[in-house]
């Protein structure tokens, strides 16, 4: 358990504020839940004594923060084997495989990321959610940023709530796109099935906007690259299901097999053996909470999606373009 310990006097310019309101201010590195909980409990003190969240300042006071940072995760450390592409003393980015379950649940108690991080760094019990601020499904490859310290925490997930992470991904879709576009439809859960999302009126669904671009088009398939302006749960398998194209290997969303007039036999085989959605993010951008410089990470193609990508191509240059 860390115990913090910050000192600070009330600016002049907060007179006539809440003191909650004023905190906030005074202390960004932690959320305004937190701050409010530890006024509640006294582990903020104004003058040296402990007032509640609505008192009104007059600024020049003295306000002392000092408080425990208890665990905030339960689960068990596990020794499972991570791919991490940066890390400091604020932060890590990771390349999450394929397969592995980000955060415990239902029918995943164990074996995740977050058990395999509290391994890592065991200091990440502190953090909701091990440091974790945003998740890929189980079966979505590439680049996810972790933080290591409360102050990070709160700031990467600010940055997230203000579309300030760019996040890159790649996909194989079923279909031959002519190019790319814009979806900007609002996603919500299915009303008929509680594992699936689905694009929804703007009453139902959060709004949800995804960039895709045409990358390169095979005879009954194409390769896109897409821009996450919003992160919804889904959000690109439903957007690109939802124009006609889904991911190949889709559960969920997919359209089932497509093969191209005339496919080989080895085609045939790698198609119907790739049985996760054939989604990897690449790139990921952001603003360094610690130093404001701009950090950018990509991650390379894993290979189950690479030869996947390579039998379309081999298929392409056998038949032409021609027989689209």
């Amino acid at each position: 358990m860390t115990t913090i310990r910050q000192e600070a006097a009330v600016p002049l310019t907060a007179a006539g504020r809440r003191f909650d309101q004023a905190l906030a201010e005074m202390f960004p590195d932690y959320s305004r839940s937190r701050l409010s909980g530890w006024i509640k409990s006294g582990a903020v003190t104004l003058d040296g004594a402990q007032v509640p969240p609505r008192q009104l300042l007059r600024g020049g006071e003295q306000v002392v923060l000092q408080a425990e940072l208890e665990n905030e995760v339960t689960s068990a450390p596990e020794d499972i084997a991570l791919d991490i592409v940066h890390e400091d003393d604020h932060l890590l980015v990771l390349n999450k495989p394929a397969g592995l379950v980000v955060h415990p649940g239902a029918g995943n108690p164990a074996g995740t990321l977050l058990n395999a991080l509290l391994f890592r760094d065991p200091k990440l019990a502190e953090l909701p959610r091990a440091g974790i601020v945003h998740r890929l499904d189980k079966d979505t490859s590439g680049l996810m940023v972790v933080a290591r310290t409360l102050p990070t925490y709160t700031a990467l997930v600010d940055l997230l709530s203000r579309h300030e992470v760019e996040r890159q991904y790649e996909a194989v879709v079923l279909g031959t796109m002519v190019a790319g576009g814009t979806v900007d439809e609002p996603i919500g859960r299915s009303m008929g099935d509680r594992l699936r999302q689905a694009v929804r009126d703007e009453e139902d669904g959060k709004r949800a906007v995804t960039h895709y671009r045409l990358r390169e088009r095979f005879r009954a398939h194409s390769l896109v690259q897409c821009q996450l302006e919003t992160g919804r749960t889904h959000q690109i398998r439903v957007h690109l299901a939802h124009i006609q194209h889904p991911l190949i290997g889709d559960p969920l969303y997919g359209g089932g097999l497509k093969l191209p007039k005339g496919a080989s036999a080895e085609l045939a085989a790698t198609l119907r053996g790739f049985r996760r959605q054939a989604l990897h993010a690449e790139k990921l951008s952001f603003s360094h909470p610690a130093t404001g410089e701009t950090v950018s990470f990509s991650a390379e193609r894993p290979a189950d999606l690479q030869l996947l990508i390579e039998a379309l191509r081999a298929d392409l240059a056998e038949h032409g373009s021609d027989h689209y």
